[in-house]
């Protein structure tokens, strides 16, 4: 008996797909174990930002290559949970030096560090700010998102704890802002 070639095709689509859908479950189950402890970094990747959030209860991480330098490497932004990554920032691992921007400021008692990206016309700046010439002293650090140009109000996720962050080299790497 002769298959006709559209319930062939079919078959073998379905098939393929479900070989796709279990590779990627693979993948992520494997993403899920081998990231760094209360990041979306993976080990072999050098942690520049990353906390859990007070509200949502989710992690904002900006992790690089170990070989990040101004010519090498890739530096990427995350959002989400281990397994559940919401946003990735850029997709691609290629050229994101230009799509990253940098900028710090520090004085006596003053220590202001963000890095900026832009998706589809919406701003986002992790931030890590301290302000010691408040009383108290005030430390913040997280995730802004602002939409320019309309009526939405700019939204802040704080950082639940102190993040783990490493800036080293960035002024050099990144272009500043």
């Amino acid at each position: 008996m002769k298959i006709p070639i559209l319930i062939f095709a079919s078959i073998a689509l379905a098939a393929s797909a479900a070989l796709v859908s279990s590779s990627n479950q693979t993948a992520a189950s494997a993403q899920r174990t081998n990231l760094q402890p209360n990041t979306l970094c993976a080990r072999d990747e050098r942690v520049i930002f990353a906390c859990v959030l007070k509200q949502p209860a989710k992690i904002v991480s900006i992790g690089a290559s170990k070989n990040l330098t101004n010519e090498t490497g890739y530096l990427q932004y995350r959002f989400g949970l281990p397994g559940k990554i919401e946003l990735e920032f850029p997709k691609d691992c290629t050229g994101t030096h230009q799509k990253f921007e940098y900028n710090h400021y520090f004085r006596a008692r003053v220590d202001l560090t963000e890095i900026n990206f832009t998706i589809d016309g919406v701003n986002y700046s992790v931030f890590d700010d301290y302000q010691g010439e408040e009383k108290p002293a005030v430390s913040d650090q997280g995730v802004s998102i602002n939409w320019p140009g309309t009526n939405k109000k700019e939204v802040r996720l704080t950082c639940r704890t102190k993040p783990k962050a490493d800036y080293a080299d960035l002024q050099d790497v990144l272009r500043e802002h």
